[in-house]
């Protein structure tokens, strides 16, 4: 398989669209807002709880800059929201390059828009395994799919993305953005990514250690198996 050799890209990228999909919510009410206020024009795309915060945050306003996911995607969210990002035009959007006619190609043909920053944190494993009591199926269902899938797209591609997971970064960025007229540069976007691709490896190995210390009777316990 032929892969792309990226040769030209923007050391300075402006961030006109955001996902944005979080688990904890803190610090949007400020960041939000402040992102808005460098540059109103931005399209914001979010699901479930984490759109419902914004439009709160947003109030009247939202209809201006706030879109589902799923009215974007054109596919609804599966129930208990099981799948709501895993979509090609999410990920075309992650991940096609500036200067790449093909991805630009890929974008007129689907409609897709380049995605510019994601802000996504994930279910709280950690948090849920540490809990007494704490059952096999409880622990399954905070395994974040979506979450991580759509971080390490955006950090991989830090040549023109930004991933933001860390509420405690939000003020730093917007500073940063004040700065650049509403853009980030190479070493802004190369340094989230390092952060995001800690924060994925970290979950990952909360799970492993999980999974693994678990006996073959833990797992069977917690659930029926068909005759």
């Amino acid at each position: 398989m032929t892969k792309n050799v990226v040769e030209r890209i923007d050391d300075l990228v402006k961030i006109k669209t955001i996902l944005v999909s979080v688990s904890d919510k803190s610090g949007l009410e400020t960041f939000i807002p402040g992102l808005l206020g460098i540059n109103p024009d931005m399209t914001i795309l979010s699901t479930g709880g984490t759109y419902s915060k914004i439009k709160e945050i947003l109030g009247p306003d939202a209809q201006d800059n706030l879109k589902q996911v799923s009215d974007y995607t054109g596919q609804p969210e599966t129930q208990g929201g099981l799948v709501k990002t895993l979509d090609f035009k999410i990920y075309l959007g992650l991940l096609t390059e500036t200067y790449n006619p093909a991805h630009q190609d890929d974008l007129k043909r689907t409609h897709a828009l380049p995605i510019d920053m994601v802000l996504v944190n994930l279910y709280p494993f950690a948090q849920t395994i540490a809990k007494e009591n704490v059952t096999v199926e409880n622990a399954r269902g905070n395994i974040d799919i979506g979450g991580p899938t759509m971080i390490r797209a955006a950090a991989k591609n830090f040549i023109r993305v930004a991933s933001v997971v860390d509420p405690k970064s939000y003020d730093d960025i917007l500073e940063v953005l004040k700065k650049q007229d509403g853009a980030l540069e190479l070493k802004d976007r190369y340094s989230l990514a390092t952060k995001a691709f800690e924060h994925t490896a970290r979950y990952d190995r909360a799970i492993a250690d999980y999974l693994t210390g678990l006996s073959k009777q833990d797992v069977q316990s917690c659930y029926k198996t068909g005759e």
